[in-house]
């Protein structure tokens, strides 16, 4: 068997993290700086999603960008008068951190040009990616590393083929906010084979409430797919619609099974999750933690003597 293959399945080498959009529901915030810039404690918040790419063994990342989204690419880059200026202090802990963020990968990037969609920000992805499967981590999704979401799923597309997306159990009332898949229980406790998907259904309508969240591994015949697929709900082309397919027809590309995530997450595409996801993640850091714990209990019960 040639090194780096499982049975016939080729080794995932490339994410795709689309971050095009435009953040609106943090304006005026993200009227200047993309919202996958906005910081979480002290790194932007696409640093993170990165960081998780290569640590499951990613280390070349297309980053799908739009307008204004050149301080991405700066991040990412070096910035050798900043360096220079640190080193001159004698300021290495921060010179790592400002390293840290140019040394984590091979960075690409492309313009999605117009604001199409999931599937048309995946889509922009195909010369780049070619014909082997690829992950595709959305930025708005924080994992722990404690809980390595994305190796599992590799794990699954290496062993089965075909595509996995990310799943997770939310209430019935919430399944409207996310694309819903129609499930199989396989032997695996934490795998089920997906045999349909929706986007954003009718709670009334909707086949499970397992919710899509944004992790996904794909197999590459979803490109053909998603370049014949037309404009779905909110007049975007939706990778819902074309996972759809691929679920429907299994000759097409595979199977599409689904991971089952019971782990911590944190998502920082609505304001008060954002909040929340900086509070959780200051309290478990070590140099932040004791003190800001020990303030947030004051405030909290201040807060509750007033009320």
């Amino acid at each position: 068997m040639v090194a780096g293959m499982t049975q016939s399945h080729p080794r995932i080498s490339k994410a795709v993290i689309p971050a095009a959009g435009l953040g609106t529901r943090f304006l005026p915030a993200t009227k200047a700086t993309p919202k996958e810039m906005l910081p979480v404690v002290d790194k932007p918040a696409i640093q993170y999603v990165v960081e998780e790419a290569v640590s499951a063994g990613l280390d070349d990342v297309l980053m799908i960008t739009g307008r204004n989204k050149r301080p991405l690419e700066d991040h990412f880059d070096r910035n050798y008068e900043l360096e220079s200026a640190l080193e001159k202090k004698g300021d290495a802990e921060r010179l790592a951190k400002v390293q840290e963020s140019s040394d984590l990968a091979t960075m690409h990037y492309v313009r999605q040009g117009d604001p199409r969609g999931l599937g048309h920000a995946v889509l922009c992805a195909a010369p780049h990616v070619g014909h082997e499967p690829f992950a595709v981590l959305l930025g708005d999704d924080l994992i722990d590393p404690r809980d390595p979401l994305l190796a599992r799923m590799i794990e699954v597309q290496e062993r089965h083929g075909g595509s996995v997306v990310a799943l997770m159990e939310v209430a019935p009332e919430q399944i409207h906010l996310y694309g819903c898949a129609a499930v199989e229980a396989t032997a695996d406790v934490d795998v089920v084979k997906v045999t349909g998907l929706v986007e954003k259904p009718d709670p009334a309508d909707a086949p499970s409430n397992y919710a899509i969240i944004g992790r996904y591994v794909l197999d590459p015949h979803v490109f053909g797919i998603l370049r014949k697929t037309e404009p779905g709900r909110g007049g975007e082309i939706q990778l819902t619609d074309a996972l759809q397919q691929l679920a429907q027809d299994e000759k097409v590309g595979g199977p599409v099974h689904g991971v089952v995530f019971k782990g911590r997450r944190y998502d920082t595409g609505d304001r008060g999750d954002y909040l929340r996801a900086i509070v959780r993640l200051a309290c478990e850091r070590e140099d932040l933690g004791p003190d800001f714990r020990t303030w947030l209990r004051s405030y909290v019960a201040e807060e509750m003597q007033q009320s």
